[in-house]
């Protein structure tokens, strides 16, 4: 049970894909990422035959750049983020511009991307080699940035649970208060009505 709950904490974290691009098409990818999260990500474009190319761009939610590439086939990118967001990974093929005519249509070229966050994007090789760690100390290192990363899930999810009790309750409170000035105004009306009913009747001599 133990290692089950563990492989499901793990499966956002690690995000692997492939799928198929027109030549001549875009197709897009969007994820969400917490802030400081780093995300790393590596992309393989298979296929090209030398009458297009591709070009590969990583934005957020508000249009700001992260990574291009133009005529890409192969690469890498990483990057985090000052706050939580969406981010799009996205892919356009186009025809070369020194091609002429249309010729036959291209077949779709084959894309695989992968995407790791938090601590699976850490390069742990070049930390050991940096500080000397041993196996037993890189094993304590990974679970201490495991840990890390599941308790700032639990803290950012304990958030979101808080900010959406807090906009439901305020919204609760809005449509009471909603609620009793309807009935006010509507209590206001039927009391006029009679008044007003009352004099005009007054005045037709139908009541005394």
């Amino acid at each position: 049970m133990k290692y089950f709950i563990l492989s499901l904490l793990l499966l956002p974290i690690i995000h692997g894909l492939s799928f198929k691009l027109n030549p001549e098409g875009q197709r897009c990818i969007k994820e969400e990422v917490h802030k400081g999260v780093l995300v790393v990500g590596e992309f393989k474009i298979d296929g090209l035959q030398g009458t297009h190319d591709v070009d590969i761009s990583v934005t957020d939610s508000k249009d700001g750049k992260l990574f291009s590439k133009e005529k890409a086939e192969n690469g890498k990118f990483a990057f985090n983020l000052d706050d939580y967001d969406m981010f799009s990974v996205c892919f356009k093929g186009y025809r070369k511009s020194e091609v002429s005519g249309r010729g036959p249509p291209a077949p779709d070229l084959s894309v695989t991307l992968s995407i790791k966050r938090g601590f699976e994007a850490k390069s742990y090789s070049e930390i050991t080699k940096a500080e000397k760690l041993k196996p037993m100390e890189l094993e304590l290192k990974k679970l201490e940035d495991l840990t890390e990363a599941i308790v700032s899930d639990f803290a950012y999810m304990k958030s979101r649970e808080k900010l959406m009790r807090d906009t439901n309750e305020s919204t609760n409170s809005r449509v009471l208060w909603f609620s009793v000035f309807s009935m006010a105004v509507l209590l206001g009306l039927a009391l006029w009505q009679v008044f007003y009913l009352k004099r005009f009747f007054k005045a037709k001599k139908l009541i005394e």
